[in-house]
């Protein structure tokens, strides 16, 4: 079977939490729960690594305006990651070439990233913080729940998947509108106020 929906699947989680992807693919693979995941990535340094760094995002995301700095940062680091673990699942099954699984990783991760990041600057223009709370914690549990769903059921994990990320570029798409129109009347409200 074709190695390339689970590729797609955790391309989309790596653009979301791509240290909850790395350390549960990792886990599943070092208890014997899958023969899917390469041994390098089920080593016990990487484990660790990608285990505090995972906790630091968990943190990080929950708080608003750390959380888009957050983003910011991993614009870059997470389309890195979906690629290096596309590339390494296409190298653990042959089935494809690992250049390829690596731009599908990656662009996928690019995409599902940049909904995220659109997505939480929205959040972040409502006043209170219980939003952005909610928001990471159902991003979390999603990607753990798509992940390990991925494992044992590849081509449906990526159908989900590949919903979600056409739901999160529409959602973007209307939450950027609906901001920019609010901002262009703020400002129009402030110059009256300011002239009158």
């Amino acid at each position: 079977m074709s190695v390339l929906p689970l590729i797609f699947t955790s391309g989309w989680a790596s653009g979301i939490n791509a240290y909850a992807v790395v350390l549960l693919l990792g886990l599943f693979g070092a208890t014997g729960l899958t023969d899917e995941v390469p041994a390098s990535l089920q080593r016990t340094d990487v484990l660790i690594v990608v285990g505090v760094l995972f906790l630091c995002e968990a943190v990080a995301d929950k708080i608003p305006y750390v959380d888009s700095v957050w983003d910011s940062v991993h614009t870059v680091l997470r389309p890195v990651a979906g690629a290096v673990v596309g590339a390494l699942l296409a190298g653990q099954s042959g089935s494809l070439p690992e250049l390829a699984a690596g731009a599908v990783g990656g662009s996928t991760a690019l995409v599902s990233h940049l909904v995220k990041a659109g997505t939480r600057m929205a959040i972040n223009t409502s006043p209170e913080p219980l939003s952005n709370v909610l928001v990471s914690t159902a991003e979390d549990l999603g990607v753990a729940a798509i992940v390990i769903f991925a494992l044992f059921h590849p081509v449906a994990a990526a159908v989900i998947a590949g919903t979600l990320l056409v739901a999160g570029v529409a959602t973007v798409f209307f939450l950027a509108t609906r901001i920019r129109r609010f901002l262009r009347r703020r400002a129009r409200r402030r110059t009256v106020s300011s002239t009158g």
